[in-house]
């Protein structure tokens, strides 16, 4: 009887074991995405020769909470939010974003020099752009949106030279998660032409 139920035991365990490992091994793996700078320049914005090199400071960038996290957030309907299991970012996205700024920026104007915060000791810039991003989310075959407040300063941070909320919202080619983050770097790169012509306009 004793040892009719260890054998019970032992292929009860045994067929959980299986059951995790074989399950474990049939998950998909992890997909990671990242928003990307720029394909093209658009028209009217590239930077002319007459255009006066700046040096610009970018940061600090915050985001929402529900976007400050690996898995890709998208937006079903009234206020639900569904994260994704496998689909998930490279990297910080806010640190992402900065840095695609910074890339797109350095494309659409004339720039002496980009650094992104935290900066270390004085560097000498014209301007600094500070961002605070109210939504970058979407659903998959539908649109994305892109909310921000962001603020031009001068280059000692003690003075607003501009400050001003963007609303930006692109159609999703597909129902992936691919096309998502392409619908998303292309609100950024508008966002990031809207600043360029921002800083053009300004008095150096």
């Amino acid at each position: 009887m004793k040892n009719g139920l260890i054998r019970i035991l032992a292929i009860l365990t045994l067929g959980v074991i299986l059951t995790i490992h074989f399950g474990c091994a049939s998950s998909p793996p992890a997909r990671f995405y990242q928003l990307t700078s720029l394909d093209t320049t658009p028209s009217g914005v590239k930077p002319s020769a007459e255009e006066q090199c700046v040096s610009i400071g970018i940061g600090p960038v915050k985001i929402p909470d529900y976007l400050n996290q690996t898995k890709i957030v998208t937006r079903g309907e009234g206020n639900q939010l569904t994260l994704a299991e496998f689909d998930r970012w490279a990297e910080l996205l806010k640190d992402n974003l900065a840095r695609v700024l910074a890339k797109n920026l350095s494309t659409l104007l004339c720039t002496k020099t980009i650094v992104l915060f935290p900066w270390r000791g004085k560097i000498p810039m014209d301007y600094r752009i500070e961002m605070e991003v109210l939504r970058l989310d979407g659903s998959l075959g539908g649109d994305v949106s892109l909310e921000a407040w962001w603020m031009v300063l001068s280059g000692d941070g003690k003075k607003i030279v501009l400050n001003k909320k963007s609303t930006f919202t692109e159609a999703v080619a597909g129902k992936n998660y691919n096309s998502l983050v392409s619908a998303e770097s292309r609100t950024v790169g508008l966002l990031s032409s809207e600043i360029a012509q921002a800083i053009k306009t300004l008095p150096k």
